[in-house]
C-alpha cells in the first residue's frame, strides 16, 4: 500500500461489507463510518448528499457512477476502478489511492485537498475547478490529462508528468520546472510568469 503523507496510518474499520452488488443503486444521504467495502460493485450507481467517512474501498468499481455533493473523506481506494465515473462538488479530503485506474473520470469541483495519488495515471482524467491543495502527486502521468482551474497550491508535485496536459487557469505556484515535465504542456500567458520566475529568471514587464 502506498504511504499516506507525513506516514499517517490509514483510520481503521469497524465494519465489513464484501462483495455487495449496488448496481445501478440511487444513493441518496446514507452515511457510513470506518467501512471496508470489498469488491463492491457501483456500476452505474448515483449518489447525492451521501457520507463516506474513514472508509476503505479494495477492488470497488465505480465504472459509469455519478455523484453529487457526496463525501469520501479520509477514505483509502485500494486497486478501485472509475472508468467514466463523474464527481461533481465532491468532498475527498485526506483520502488516499492506491493502484487505481481512472480512466475518463470528471471531476468538476468539490475539495480534494491533501488527497494522495503518488504514481496515479491520469492520462485521460478530468479535473476542473476542484481543490487539490497540497495534494500528493509525486511521479503521477497527466499526460494530455486536464487540470483545469485547479488549485495545486502547496501540492507535492516532483516527477509529475504533465506533457501535454492542459493546465490552464490552475495554480502552479508549487511547481518545481526542473522537477516535472511540462513539455506541450498548454498553459496561458500569465502561467508561464510564474514558472519563468521558478526557474529563476528575472521577469521584467519592460
Amino acid at each position: 500500500m502506498a504511504e499516506r503523507r507525513y506516514g499517517e496510518a490509514a483510520p481503521k474499520t469497524e465494519i465489513t461489507i464484501a462483495g455487495a452488488d449496488w448496481y445501478g443503486r440511487q444513493i441518496e444521504r446514507k452515511r457510513h463510518a470506518n467501512t471496508l467495502f470489498a469488491d463492491l460493485d457501483l456500476t452505474e450507481a448515483q449518489s447525492e448528499g451521501a457520507v463516506f467517512d474513514a472508509c476503505i474501498f479494495r477492488r470497488a468499481r465505480f465504472n459509469a457512477s455519478s455523484h453529487q455533493a457526496s463525501a469520501f473523506v479520509n477514505c483509502t481506494f485500494l486497486s478501485c476502478k472509475f472508468f467514466d465515473s463523474r464527481f461533481t462538488q465532491c468532498k475527498f479530503v485526506g483520502s488516499m489511492f492506491d493502484g487505481c485506474e481512472f480512466d475518463q473520470m470528471q471531476v468538476s469541483g468539490g475539495d480534494w485537498s491533501f488527497v494522495g495519488l503518488p504514481g496515479a495515471v491520469l492520462d485521460r482524467a478530468f479535473f476542473a475547478d476542484v481543490r487539490l491543495r497540497e495534494a500528493d502527486l509525486t511521479g503521477a502521468s497527466c499526460k494530455a490529462g486536464s487540470l483545469r482551474d485547479v488549485d495545486l497550491s502547496g501540492a507535492w508535485l516532483h516527477g509529475v508528468d504533465f506533457s501535454a496536459c492542459d493546465l490552464r487557469g490552475s495554480d502552479l505556484s508549487a511547481i518545481e520546472p526542473e522537477n516535472v515535465r511540462l513539455k506541450e504542456a498548454i498553459i496561458t500567458i500569465d502561467q508561464t510568469i510564474v514558472i519563468a520566475e521558478a526557474l529563476g529568471l528575472d521577469v521584467r514587464r519592460k
